[in-house]
């Protein structure tokens, strides 16, 4: 089994492609498989969200890009900006992740999230496609996609009601 190891600090060529979705790309320990039907393993450090592009090394110099694969999103499609952030903010206030982007907003599939946003004025389409987060605040990702080696932890208590 090929051992993904290391995840570098810019794309390479690659040797291989990985394509997972964004539950799979969120694990660091993980028995996959490569594109082109080799078994391989994640065994990268905790905490690190791998994103569309990333290229990881394996313990035998194998360069492997990860694709984020296409997964069922609900996506928001709206010219209106305010209802847009509307939306935004009460899934925000549900702790769903979201993708955001200009004219939409994105978040994994679920019906009654779906009936909300609806409920909110918006249309939603139910699709498949990739699914890239915003990383979070307290995230070392900063804007989506790492730049730093830097660990950082960052605790809080979410025992306040909402």
């Amino acid at each position: 089994m090929i051992r993904l190891t290391e995840k570098l600090d810019r794309p390479q060529a690659p040797d291989a492609r990985l394509s997972l979705t964004i539950d799979q790309r969120i694990k660091s320990r993980l028995k996959v498989t490569l594109d082109d039907g080799r078994d391989a393993g994640l065994f990268l450090p905790r905490g690190l969200i791998l994103r569309g592009g990333d290229c990881l090394r394996s313990d035998c110099g194998l360069t492997v890009e990860v694709k984020a694969s296409a997964e069922t999103v609900s996506t928001v499609k709206c010219d209106d900006t305010l209802l847009l952030a509307r939306v935004s903010y009460h899934l925000g206030n549900r702790h769903v992740p979201l993708q955001i982007a200009p004219g939409f907003v994105r978040y994994q599939h679920d019906h009654v999230l779906d009936a909300m946003v609806e409920g909110l004025g918006a249309s939603v389409i139910c699709e498949q496609q990739p699914f890239e987060p915003e990383a979070g605040a307290y995230s070392s990702e900063g804007g989506g996609h790492s730049h730093s080696s830097q660990d950082h932890s960052h605790d809080h208590d979410h025992s306040h009601s909402h």
